[in-house]
Parts: C-alpha cells; structure tokens; sequence
C-alpha cells in the first residue's frame, strides 16, 4: 500500500517537473523569437514610395551579341540601359555625428545628393537622401553605408529599361520626321488661318520633341548613376536583454502559469468527484445500469 502510494507520488512528480520545464523553455524562446521580430521590423514604411517626380538614374553595360545580328542603330542593341536602386534604413542614438558621417562618405565616392528630406524634431528626427552614385562605385558605397548607425533593412532592385530606352529612341525619330514635315509644308505657304494653325502644331512637337530629349538625357552616359535611397532614424540605443533577465521572466511566467494549471485541474478533479457523489446518492448510475441490462 505505502509503496504504490510512493509511485504515485513519484510519477505524479515527474509529470509536475516535466510540465514544468516545458512551460520554463516555452517561455525562454519565446522571449528571444518576440524581440528579434520586434526590432526587425521598426521601419517598414516606405517613405520615397508616396513621393512623385524624384529623379530616375540609370546605367549601362556592354552585351554580347551572339550569331549575325546586327543591331538597327549604334549602342542600341548591344548595350544593356538598366536602373539599379538600393535602399537602406538605420536607426542612430547620435543623428548629427551620423548625417556628417553619410555626407563625408557621399563626398568621397563623388556621388550627388538629387533629394533630401529632414523631419521631427530632436529626439525623433529622420533623414530621407536619394543619392546618385557612379555605377562602378556603387556596391562599396552601399556596403560602406550599411556601417552608419543600426542597419534595420536593406533590399537592392534592378530593372532593365533597354526596351523603354529603345522605344524613346524611336519615338524620338518619329518625332524628328513630323517635324521635318511640318516645317516642308510652312515653308510652302498658303493662307494664314492655316499658317497659324500649322505654327501651332510645329511648337505642340518642338514641346514633345523636348520632352523626349529630356527622358533620354537621363540615359546619357555622362548623367549614369545608380541610386542609393538612405533612411535615418533617430531614437535611443537599444539596450540587449541579458541571459539571467530573460531567465527570470521564463521562471516567474512558468510558476504563474503552472500554479494556475494545477489549481485548474484540482478544480476540474473536484467538480467531478462531487458529480459523480451526486449521482451516487441519486442512484442515477444503478438505474442506468439496470435498463441497459434489461
């Protein structure tokens, strides 16, 4: 009798400390996966997503040609016009000391502030700076960059304009032909209602025309650049939890919990012990018996 209460006891104890422990390491990874999450994402907005008009940077890389193709125009079809941007966001306890640092490192790989956009006031400031930086110097700036402040995200895109750069070029000659038209047909006279409704649509092209040399401008090889877009943040130096603090928190939150897990099933335990001595009393249980065996 005394040792089968022992092993009931025993094993009562075990499953106790084994719950127990699994509540304690529970409690502690979860402690570590939450703060990760949570200071990952600080700054997921998108703050040069709600602005228009910024400028467009692109680039340029040789392509082979492979077979007999030969290309309709020069460094059109063996050259690839492609648009690369990178974006980084940080967060820094000492904003001033960080925006002299970006703007050294600007200056030394001669790239060019196109955009900048400060914001708050101290204590919560931001920083927004769209940088255009040559393409051969593009990766060591990037890389030198992410050094300034707590990196909380990066991501680099690249897309290829070559078919838009193409499409401008052709749009551009087709341009060029309708203007050469419009200027054949002035310079052959007739009345002055139609002077003057043809002078008008000669400068509706010459707008169009330099329109276009604008976009293609941009595509130049003296204005290539890649695109760096740098947010920074302002805020107080986050502090790490220690091991022994998180230790604590497990403990505290697994008593808690398995205190309120034991109390829970005494409760149940109990309920049900009354309602089986109700039933007793009320010979529910004998009655059932007795039909079922009839």
């Amino acid at each position: 009798m005394a040792n089968n209460f022992k092993n009931r006891i025993w094993k009562l104890g075990k499953w106790s400390a084994g719950l127990f422990i699994l509540l304690f390491v529970f409690r502690l990874l979860y402690g570590y996966a939450a703060s990760s999450q949570t200071s990952g994402n600080d700054y997921s907005d998108n703050f040069f997503g709600s602005i228009d008009n910024l400028r467009k940077n692109y680039a340029s890389e040789k392509v082979a040609v492979k077979g007999d193709f030969k290309p309709a125009a020069p460094n059109m079809a063996s050259t690839q016009k492609f648009e690369k941007t990178a974006s980084l966001k940080t967060k820094t306890s000492e904003y001033q000391k960080d925006e002299y640092i970006v703007k050294a490192k600007t200056k030394s790989y001669n790239a060019i502030i196109q955009y900048e956009q400060k914001i708050g006031q101290k204590g919560n400031r931001q920083i927004h700076l769209l940088i255009g930086v040559n393409p051969a110097k593009f990766d060591d700036f990037y890389v030198d960059l992410q050094k300034v402040g707590i990196l909380k995200d990066t991501e680099i895109t690249k897309v290829d304009k070559t078919n838009e750069y193409r499409q401008l070029n052709a749009k551009k000659i087709s341009i060029e032909k309708m203007l050469q038209s419009l200027l054949e047909l002035k310079s052959k006279g007739g009345q002055i209602s139609d002077f003057i409704s043809l002078n008008d649509k000669i400068l509706e092209v010459e707008e169009q025309l330099q329109g276009l040399g604008v976009e293609l401008g941009n595509f130049n090889t003296e204005n290539e650049f890649c695109t760096v877009r740098f947010s920074m943040y302002e805020g107080a130096a986050e502090k790490s939890i220690s091991f022994v603090h998180r230790i604590k928190v497990a403990l505290e939150w697994s008593m808690k919990y398995f205190l309120l897990s034991v109390v829970t099933v005494l409760f149940l335990s109990l309920t049900l012990f009354v309602l089986l001595v109700i039933a007793d009393k009320l010979k529910i249980i004998s009655t059932i018996n007795k039909k079922l065996n009839e």
